[in-house]
């Protein structure tokens, strides 16, 4: 059997790194720039950690599948070129590549270093594409960290909670993690240019049409999760298959197994599929066992796995007290981009009778963009009502704001429709404000001295998307606001 030679590994990453033989202009042409999908929101915040050498440590950029992770780190190299670092002190490998299967780390390291005849203080920055197919990663990164102190090692990976949870175990302060979601609806408004229907950053927030943003919105609850299903003509038209095949499935089929051992691949398919077409609603372990046939003690497992995998999202579920059980018996189950489920049923129409739990999906999708938010933000249920989302502060577990999600502009007009809302408010004086989405009107409304806020569910969740991105410049999506700025989307 004739065995790779260092001459295979030399050429194969000169194919891959081909800013080492020529300029700036062949790799990068301006006239292609522009064809290539635009930064993310997150390119930034990213770029900037991965230029912060004050702190020896790996970058691991995480996140599913499609979201644009090798994107990003293909456009940091082309921004550090064009800021006149040499393309020489620059690595990037994907170890999704053949060549590379079970190759140590540290073999790339050497060869790129002897290549170059870089000193050992000279400032180099490697890039590693898809960690997660070398077996014990985390520790050939790790070691690749001590060793070099003058590199900086950055690394990305589809399995976004399994790198976490690798790289907590075995990183030992080596790593920082980076977390890369879908596209939120800010993004996709802004990627499609039709960041024009809302207001401008900063500001309270109108909706110049809200036929026009609903329509938006519905786009992007059927598809607008993945750049790519944005930007490429042809996935336009089969976006069910890509989003169906090349995520969901190679997610179930391929990396789950791989990852967890899991040998009933077709179980764990049955699954999700019911979670999916349940999105949004309440589920108990004996429902979910009975409805996928799965047995109890594997379903806690498979949902482990697909939370690890960034598909779902559990909420978990509070009394009107405010208060947690403390065995829960039930939960909600969140897609973490509402797409995925007309992937694998169909797209939805406007008046569609999953809009509302489709709607809620999305508005919940948005809050996922933030780390605290599977710790913050719950669902209320007694026996005579329930609340969609309540938040709870984190010093007092106590709610500061709650909200109920509709797609029907009902609630405005049927005061009974509110009473369940209203009680749970008088339950918890904590609160200070609540929020009713609609399909179409906003308005403010006092009820029993209680000011409700009325709002699109899109405008919502574009408010929400906002506030994921700028943290520090919120945006509220009424323009009266009597009640202090604090709102569904503040913490």
């Amino acid at each position: 059997m004739i065995e790779l030679s260092e001459q295979d590994f030399r050429a194969r990453l000169a194919f891959d790194n081909p800013w080492w033989d020529k300029g700036l202009d062949q790799v990068y042409p301006e006239s292609a720039v522009a064809q290539v999908l635009p930064r993310r929101a997150y390119f930034e915040p990213f770029r900037a950690l991965a230029e912060d050498r004050s702190v020896r440590r790996a970058v691991i950029l995480m996140g599913p599948r499609r979201v644009g992770k090798t994107v990003m780190l293909q456009q940091c190299i082309e921004h550090w070129l064009r800021q006149g670092i040499p393309g020489k002190t620059l690595m990037f490998l994907s170890l999704e590549t053949p060549i590379y299967t079970n190759v140590p780390l540290e073999r790339f390291v050497r060869l790129f270093i002897e290549r170059f005849g870089h000193g050992p203080d000279t400032p180099l920055t490697i890039l590693i594409d898809e960690v997660q197919y070398l077996r014990d990663w985390e520790r050939h990164l790790t070691s690749l960290v001590n060793s070099f102190p003058a590199c900086r090692f950055i690394a990305s990976g589809s399995a976004a909670a399994a790198l976490k949870l690798k790289s907590r175990e075995s990183g030992a302060g080596r790593f920082t993690e980076f977390l890369l979601p879908p596209l939120n609806f800010a993004e996709y408004l802004h990627f499609i240019g039709q960041q024009h229907l809302v207001g401008p950053d900063g500001m309270a927030c109108g909706c110049r049409d809200i036929g026009a943003l609903n329509r938006a919105f519905l786009d992007y609850l059927n598809a607008g999760g993945y750049p790519e299903a944005v930007f490429n003509s042809s996935v336009q038209r089969e976006s069910d298959r890509f989003i169906k095949s090349d995520i969901i499935d190679k997610v179930l089929l391929r990396d789950l197994p791989q990852l967890y051992g899991i040998r009933d691949t077709q179980e764990l398919n049955r699954l999700f599929n019911v979670l999916a077409y349940n999105t949004g609603n309440e589920v108990s372990p004996d429902g979910l066992s009975q409805s996928s046939g799965v047995s109890k003690s594997t379903l806690v497992k498979y949902l482990e796995y697909l939370e690890a995998a960034f598909l779902i999202k559990r909420i978990d579920r509070i009394d009107q007290n405010a208060r947690r059980f403390q065995r829960a018996t039930a939960f909600k189950i969140y897609l973490t981009n509402p797409s995925m489920r007309a992937a694998l049923f169909g797209n939805l129409a406007e008046d569609d009778q999953s809009m509302g739990a489709l709607a809620e999906t999305a508005i919940f999708a948005q809050w996922f963009h933030r780390a605290d938010a599977s710790t913050r933000i719950h669902y209320a249920r007694w026996a005579q009502g329930e609340i969609d989302m309540v938040c709870l502060e984190p010093h007092t577990q106590k709610p500061s704001w709650c909200a109920e999600i509709k797609w029907t502009d009902r609630p405005l007009r049927d005061s009974k429709a509110l009473r369940h809302l209203l009680a749970f408010w008088d339950k918890n004086p904590s609160i200070e404000s609540c929020t009713v989405t609609t399909k179409t009107e906003q308005a403010i409304q006092v009820h029993g001295g209680r000011t409700l806020r009325f709002q699109p569910a899109s405008l919502q969740a574009y408010a929400v998307a906002q506030n994921a991105l700028h943290p520090h410049g919120r945006v509220h999506a009424v323009r009266e606001d009597p009640l202090p700025r604090r709102g569904l989307w503040l913490p």
